[in-house]
């Protein structure tokens, strides 16, 4: 009869931290992020045993997400909050790219602004006015940006000619453009603005953000458009008090990062 083999008398290895979220980051570099060393000093904590994620040994490689938790000589680690994004609100005057860089030497409204990495939410094109919004989280710009979020916008209009009652309900309704068909989720005269000839005030909004959309849905309808402002970007609104060319610091950047 063969001889069985002694059982090891070393434990099995201790579980390490458990399947990683795409938002986990490496030990060395997460606690290096916390202010407790170097990555080099670290890793030096990790090899020796001093740091554990979940109460288990942690090893080299490892990684931890938001809702591990690490300890290092037994003391838990006081995670550091993530930075919130910072929000500019911008009010962007007619004659101002919205582009870093103009091959023609024109202003743009990145000349307006403080230094810093800010991306632009969406577009205003040159002869439009009003709210931009720049943020210096890629990531939120594209959430405020992606159709999926149906995100609302909305515009003081100046257009040739008054909209017909049969007119306003098309607007509404939708009208094929060459890019398929669009629609406003509002539309209203704005009696408080006063008409200039035969030029209308109208008050809309929509809920992306093509090309040049607003100016391409009343000229469908033959009514030029001579001036566009967007006063809104979801809840957002233009201060009043902001003249054209200024900024301002979105204090509360959180209500955008909820929608």
């Amino acid at each position: 009869m063969s001889e069985k083999s002694p059982r090891s008398r070393n434990p099995p290895p201790a579980p390490t931290a458990k399947p990683q979220a795409p938002s986990s980051l490496r030990l060395q570099k997460l606690l290096a992020a916390a202010g407790l060393g170097s990555r080099r000093e670290i890793e030096g904590w990790i090899a020796a045993g001093r740091v554990s994620v979940n109460g288990h040994v942690a090893r080299l490689g490892d990684r931890a997400g938001p809702g591990d938790s690490i300890a290092v000589d037994g003391k838990p680690v006081a995670r550091p909050k993530p930075a919130q994004p910072r929000v500019l609100l911008y009010h962007k005057p007619v004659g101002e790219l919205v582009t870093r860089n103009d091959p023609g030497g024109r202003r743009t409204v990145f000349d307006s602004l403080p230094s810093g990495r800010w991306v632009a939410v969406g577009r205003l094109d040159l002869n439009s006015s009003g709210l931009l919004l720049l943020t210096d989280s890629g990531e939120l710009a594209n959430r405020l940006m992606h159709p999926r979020y149906e995100i609302e916008r909305q515009y003081e209009v100046r257009v040739h000619g008054e909209l017909r009652a049969g007119e306003l309900e098309k607007l509404r309704a939708g009208v094929d453009l060459e890019d398929g068909p669009g629609g406003f989720t509002a539309i209203e005269a704005m009696t408080e603005r006063k008409a200039t000839g035969t030029n209308r005030w109208y008050r809309v909004a929509l809920r992306e953000g093509r090309n040049r959309e607003v100016r391409r849905l009343f000229e469908a309808l033959g009514h030029a458009v001579s001036r566009l402002v967007r006063v809104r970007y979801g809840p957002v609104a233009l201060p009043a008090d902001l003249a054209p060319g200024r900024w301002r610091e979105l204090e509360n950047p959180a209500i955008l990062q909820r929608l």
